[in-house]
């Protein structure tokens, strides 16, 4: 037997029931705010594991008097506070490296708060150390009594507080980020509704007409959902072609914080290692993740009317 029926005719008139302009339009929207969404998300995490692998595993060391004679030692150079720390924080397990900021280094960071002036000041500054760890995990209590021992009054400072709150802040950032996808997954699951609900509405009678010859719950609801998950496939495919630009420049303007910024000569590809490989994965999937919330959302809505129908 030949069908007569064209290979894509389109008996209930979805192309004009549901418009391929407005929805695509409002998935793409919301699909440009998941992608914001994601990013912080990503981002936060990133951001939290580079403070605690990098903060979380350094100390400020701080010696007041630098350049007196040391608790046990001679009045040379080799027995001074800061020589004396120094050899004595070089020499302990666990310490990775030791670095003692010079003059300069040191005006240049108080020099936010002090002015130029900072670096001509008549006032006594003590010695600061940087020190890096090989392990974030370490017991400073001992270190902290060998450092006093031979130079009282030395501070040692680990960073372990204000990692716990650069943590609790990166997690409120990523929960932020959570309810933020799933407030813009919803609202467009309520889009998708409300058009499958006004295409069955302005096509009441063509589907009552077809589901009266015998057209299955399962074939209309199928068909509507074809339609919505085309539509909201590309809208949202639109939507994160849009935010990938605005996702490379704001990655690029948090790289600093994230670690030394990538300098191969090349803008564009500096700008696209900026990006966390995680989020490149994410975005692919938003298309998919919006076709599927169209399917589901257009099958329920449709197979509702169709169980009020006559």
């Amino acid at each position: 037997m030949i069908s007569l029926r064209p290979s894509r005719f389109d008996e209930l008139g979805l192309r004009r029931a549901m418009s391929d302009r407005l929805l695509p339009l409002l998935v793409a929207a919301m699909a440009f705010l998941a992608a914001l969404a994601l990013a912080g998300w990503f981002g936060s995490a990133a951001l939290a594991r580079h403070w605690q692998e990098g903060a979380g595993a350094a100390l400020t060391v701080q010696v007041p008097q630098p350049g007196d004679p040391a608790a046990q030692g001679e009045t040379t150079r080799e027995g001074t506070r800061l020589a004396s720390v120094l050899a004595l924080l070089t020499g302990t397990p666990g310490v990775a490296s030791v670095h003692a900021l010079s003059d300069q280094e040191l005006a240049d960071l108080l020099k936010p708060w002090l002015g130029a002036a900072a670096g001509r000041m008549a006032i006594p500054i003590p010695a600061v150390i940087a020190v890096h760890l090989t392990n974030a995990v370490m017991d400073l209590d001992p270190l902290t009594a060998r450092v006093s021992a031979v130079a009282p009054g030395t501070v040692v400072e680990d960073h372990g507080v204000w990692i716990r709150r650069l943590s609790v802040l990166a997690r409120s950032m990523q929960a932020c980020a959570g309810l933020a996808l799933l407030m813009v997954a919803g609202v467009a699951a309520a889009v998708i509704a409300v058009a499958t609900r006004a295409g069955l509405a302005a096509r009441r009678e063509a589907i009552e007409i077809v589901h009266g010859l015998g057209a299955t719950d399962r074939y209309i609801a199928g068909r509507f959902a074809a339609r919505a998950t085309l539509l909201a496939a590309v809208g949202a495919a639109l939507g994160a072609a849009v935010a990938l630009p605005i996702l490379l420049t704001l990655a690029q303007m948090a790289a600093p914080f994230a670690g030394p910024p990538a300098d191969s000569g090349n803008p564009v590809q500096d700008a696209l290692a900026a990006l966390p490989p995680a989020l490149w994965f994410a975005l692919p999937c938003l298309p998919i993740g919006a076709a599927a919330i169209g399917f589901v959302t257009a099958q329920s809505a449709v197979r509702r009317w169709l169980r009020r129908l006559p």
